[in-house]
């Protein structure tokens, strides 16, 4: 069953989409208004905040700098094989740095024209905030290519104190 909510957050109200499995919510989706790919709620959703709560503290753990790292179980089954490789490259960055597309292109196997695969990849993440890709910037260390804006990964950056 899929299930559905919105949480209200200082980048705006979060849609948090999930499958109930054996009682718990495993999180499919994280999306922000206006995101680039965002996802919006299908017919046949239920409505189940409740379901949610484990989701909810700590997404205000992290927004509140108690928490600098999730722990909730995702939706094992979306993307590509490559894909899912670059969102766990993306799980590896630790909290307050930054990588470069580049890098992560390296992590996963395919330096050089591969770094274009990856910028897609990332943009494609379901799950903004909780799966960091907020954390990948430019070789220059500019901050490129945010699916939610570039105003909003700056504002997850600075919380992280990861800003110059």
């Amino acid at each position: 069953m899929t299930v559905y909510a919105y949480v209200d957050g200082p980048l705006g109200e979060m849609l948090l989409v999930g499958r109930l499995v054996e009682g718990r919510v495993v999180l499919c989706s994280l999306s922000l208004p206006g995101q680039k790919g965002g996802v919006g709620v299908e017919d046949g959703w239920t409505l189940a905040p409740e379901a949610f709560g484990e989701v909810v503290g700590q997404l205000r753990e992290y927004f509140d700098g108690r928490r600098d790292r999730f722990d909730l179980p995702f939706a094992e089954d979306a993307g590509t094989e490559f894909q899912r490789r670059v969102w766990a490259a993306l799980e590896e960055i630790p909290y307050g740095t930054t990588v470069s597309y580049g890098e992560i292109a390296r992590r996963v196997g395919s330096p050089g024209t591969g770094v274009r695969a990856v910028g897609t990849a990332i943009g494609r993440n379901p799950l903004l905030v909780v799966r960091p890709c907020h954390r990948v910037v430019g070789a220059d260390g500019s901050l490129r290519g945010y699916a939610a804006g570039l105003d909003r990964k700056e504002r997850l950056l600075g919380l992280e104190g990861a800003l110059g």
